[in-house]
Order: structure tokens, then sequence, then C-alpha cells
């Protein structure tokens, strides 16, 4: 198993510059061990005559319809479900600042 410190904790929340406080870095250190435990206890299981998966249920196909265009919803009416709208565009509310 890959050692975990309290140290490479620290490094990962510096290098993903995310704050932790002392008890979130070992709260995450303790949750990392079980993970990498867990991921040890697969390395163990023989999978030496198992053919690889790729779906979970062999029959499956793709149940999705094809992309047909068709009627468009009247401007109006599409509109009339809008909250706020302007020459014929829904108005939203600004996303960026404009001043620097």
């Amino acid at each position: 198993m890959a050692e975990l410190t309290k140290e490479t904790i620290q490094n990962l929340t510096k290098l993903c510059r995310i704050p932790c406080s002392e008890q979130e870095q070992a709260a995450i250190l303790q949750d990392l061990q079980k993970i990498l435990f867990y991921t040890d206890q697969l390395q163990e299981v023989d999978t030496e005559n198992v053919a690889p998966c790729d779906y979970v249920l062999e029959d499956m196909v793709n149940v999705m319809r094809e992309d047909v265009t068709g009627e468009t919803l009247p401007r109006d009416l599409f509109l009339a479900n809008a909250p706020a709208h302007t020459r014929g565009l829904i108005r939203i509310p600004p996303v960026m600042n404009a001043t620097p």
C-alpha cells in the first residue's frame, strides 16, 4: 500500500489550492487510506481466467432515438414563457462586470 502521511495531505491541499483545516486534513487522510486499502484488496482477486467486460448487460443496445428536427415553437409563444425579454430575445442578468 502507498504510504500516506499528514505531510502528503498538506502537499496535496497546497497543490490543489484547497484550504483545509487540521480536522479536514485528518479526515481526508483517513478516507484516502481506506480507499487505498480497498484497492489493495482488489489486487488480491484472481482474475486470470476472467474475460474483460465492457458492459454489465451484454445484450444492451442503444435505445436513443435519432435526432430529428421538428417544428419549432413560435417566437411569441416561446417569449411568453420567459420572465423578461427585449427585441425578440430573452433578457438575462449580466454575467460579467464591464468595469475594470
